[in-house]
């Protein structure tokens, strides 16, 4: 695949197993010119998160700058996720240390700095809180032209799961949120409706392991992490959350779609952080929000497995 068919990305998250799961998708799927990696607060300290996004760059041979984000919400003080993710942010099979540093600018200044330099505008996939992008939205608004989309794993359509009403990600930082969505970019959400349904079940965790590289063998053992937590919950697998705003950008036809307007509630008792969607057209507001709501289950299972391909066969 050529250049100028291969979609210039920013990776912005808080790895987290399935953050990691989807930086190791984007990096195999080949049509992903990954421009910077950004660490964000969210699955665990800034500190924490920050050096996973380091060894998971070393893993998988991402060579991008990687920089730090704010260690904590705009607003609000930090919440983790310790239960999910363990204390690390990344529990399981040991990693390599990092193999390069990290850059001396801000996740927010290298975020600017990477859409200064595109030729091309630049697709954000945020997989964690959104507290750098709504910080390069507030302090570089002059580069909002140069951002193709965000394509980000966040909220729920129909309900949340951090609280009755609001999704993880979300909750975190729900004036980060606010300030996405009515930024004017166009989103591309997938939020809790259809990533509960991007399950991966056991025998598609025994088929990654099989395929024989050593980057397999670890997302396999990532899965298996990720599905005890959720299996004790009632689940069959392993929700890939944020893996699909990797795979709605590369195999958007195994997804359903549907353009909404969505507002974020800052300010509620029992809804703050929740995400909610004129399914009824009732504001009168045009959609600021392409909200995928539905997958090809199976279909996404073996795309996920296909992809860890790229990373030979055989070689562990």
């Amino acid at each position: 695949m050529n250049e100028q068919t291969r979609i210039p990305v920013i990776l912005d998250g808080d790895p987290g197993h399935d953050d990691a799961i989807a930086w190791t998708l984007a990096k195999a799927s080949g049509r992903m010119d990954i421009l910077a990696v950004t660490s964000v607060a969210g699955n665990q300290t800034i500190q924490k998160t920050t050096y996973n996004a380091q060894r998971i760059c070393t893993l998988l041979g991402i060579d991008a700058p990687i920089a730090q984000g704010r260690p904590r919400p705009l607003i609000e003080p930090p919440m983790n996720a310790p239960s999910v993710h363990g204390e690390s942010g990344l529990d399981g099979p040991p990693l390599p240390e990092p193999a390069m540093g990290l850059s001396e600018l801000s996740a927010c200044e290298l975020m600017a700095k990477t859409l200064r330099e595109s030729l091309t505008p630049v697709t954000i996939i945020s997989t964690g809180p959104l507290t750098n992008t709504a910080a390069l939205l507030l302090a570089h608004p002059e580069l909002k032209e140069k951002i193709a989309r965000i394509s980000l794993m966040g909220g729920g359509i129909a309900y949340g799961n951090w609280t009755p009403a609001a999704e993880f990600n979300i909750l975190v930082d729900p004036e980060a949120a606010k300030i996405v969505f009515r930024s004017g970019v166009p989103i591309l959400m997938a939020g809790l409706d259809v990533t509960e349904q991007a399950l991966i079940l056991p025998e598609d965790f025994r088929r990654i392991a099989a395929i024989g590289n050593p980057v397999a063998d670890i997302v396999a053992q990532w899965l298996e992490f990720f599905y005890i937590f959720h299996k004790n919950l009632g689940y069959d697998g392993a929700p890939m959350h944020d893996p699909c705003a990797v795979m709605a950008l590369l195999h958007p036809e195994v997804f359903t779609m549907k353009p909404l307007y969505v507002q974020i509630e800052t300010a509620g008792k029992y809804c703050r952080g929740a995400t909610v969607g004129d399914l009824l057209g009732v504001t009168g507001h045009a959609p600021n929000a392409t909200c995928i709501l539905s997958v090809d289950r199976k279909r996404f299972a073996d795309l996920l497995v296909d992809a860890m391909r790229f990373y030979g066969e055989g070689q562990k």
